[in-house]
């Protein structure tokens, strides 16, 4: 029993080495490899920005006032860019067509002798919302600016005491926590490391099985003495080293010294975590190559697999802004547990005494669909 075991563990040491001897030989896939984990990592955190920054705003003032001025000086950088002003509201409009302008302040005349006499002025803000995120933000920036002037206004006219003493006192203390500058940085980057650990999980199995495929290799290590699982484990124990290694390759040089991105968890949590996720969403990969004939139908195929995992994840969307019937299927797919984990742990500090119930499911998803993957590939061997 103990010649067998030890001959067991001697055949997946060396298959697992051959694996990596292919990986090196391969310079393209080293390549792709390096990208994803630094360079595509770097441009997600620093180029991809969810925040309102220089819309260009273009006004039409008709009522060329001091106080349709101040009004429009509260609309200033870094959120505005200020175009100029145009003489009539055509061709603002048309501005805001062509989407030169996002947005159109149109202030009418007599908004400065309406304010004077106590009466209601108004001002109009047409925003372009074509891209939902940025026209929400505008909007919602915009309303900031027009009730903080509201506010200087009845200040002026009222005294600070007097209008103190008329409104209701309510002590607002916000207390920000785990990104106390809500540095955007911190999320994208993260949450595209994590992106690029799902697609290279789910492409370098497949595509290692396939290439035997491809090559011809493939019968003769099915008339070899190894087993079906001698040939498809060190394949996937190969992947997941290299995954790793890129993992730590994306932290130590893009994510900490660039980004600065503050861990606060346990490392080696983080890697147990992503060696159990690489090993769940292995499975899939064995899945996709019993699947597909060559390299590019692999590709497909991934494409196919993983867009429902992104969308079902909670990266792009979140959970509570699903319908029911999605956030029921969620729990089911593996990067909704990762993501979860991954959050928690470099940002958070969360270890195992909380993490506990996300890793189990993790791992019965991972042995349910790794057992599925190998089966698949069993039996085309077989």
């Amino acid at each position: 029993m103990t010649g067998r075991l030890l001959l067991w563990w001697l055949r997946l040491r060396v298959m697992t080495a051959k694996e990596l001897i292919q990986l090196g030989r391969d310079p393209l896939l080293l390549i792709i490899i390096a990208w994803f984990f630094t360079a595509d990592v770097y441009l997600a955190g620093s180029g991809i920005s969810m925040e309102l920054k220089h819309a260009p705003l273009v006004v039409v003032d008709l009522d060329h006032s001091a106080a349709s001025r101040e009004l429009i000086h509260k609309f200033r950088e870094p959120h505005f860019r200020l175009l100029g002003e145009v003489a009539h509201p055509v061709e603002g409009q048309r501005m805001l067509d062509s989407g030169e302008a996002m947005l159109l302040l149109e202030i009418p005349p007599g908004f400065q002798r309406d304010i004077h006499r106590g009466l209601q002025a108004t001002a109009q803000l047409r925003i372009d919302t074509s891209n939902t995120i940025l026209g929400t933000l505008a909007a919602a920036y915009s309303a900031q600016i027009v009730e903080a002037y509201a506010l200087e206004l009845a200040e002026r006219r009222f005294g600070t005491g007097r209008l103190l003493e008329r409104a209701p006192v309510i002590d607002d203390r916000r207390r920000v926590w785990y990104n106390p500058n809500q540095t955007e940085t911190w999320f994208m980057s993260i949450s595209e490391l994590l992106t690029v650990i799902t697609l290279l999980s789910l492409m370098l199995p497949a595509a290692a099985a396939v290439r035997e495929k491809e090559r011809g290799t493939i019968q003769q290590l099915i008339v070899s003495p190894l087993t079906p699982t001698q040939v498809m484990l060190p394949k996937v124990v190969a992947m997941t080293l290299a995954i790793l290694a890129g993992t730590a390759g994306s932290l130590f040089l893009i994510l900490l010294p660039v980004f600065q991105v503050p861990v606060k968890g346990s490392l080696p949590l983080f890697f147990l975590v992503t060696a159990e996720y690489v090993f769940a969403t292995a499975g899939l990969g064995l899945f996709i190559a019993t699947l597909a004939r060559n390299l590019g139908q692999v590709t497909l195929l991934v494409v196919l697999v993983m867009m429902p995992m992104l969308l079902l994840s909670g990266a792009w969307t979140p959970p509570e802004a699903m319908p029911e019937a999605l956030r029921m299927v969620m729990p089911i797919t593996p990067l909704y547990h990762f993501i979860e984990m991954g959050y928690a742990i470099l940002l958070k500090g969360a270890g195992v005494d909380i993490l506990w119930d996300s890793m189990l499911a993790l791992a019965l998803i991972g042995l349910a669909l790794f057992l599925f993957g190998a089966w698949r590939f069993r039996r085309q061997l077989g």
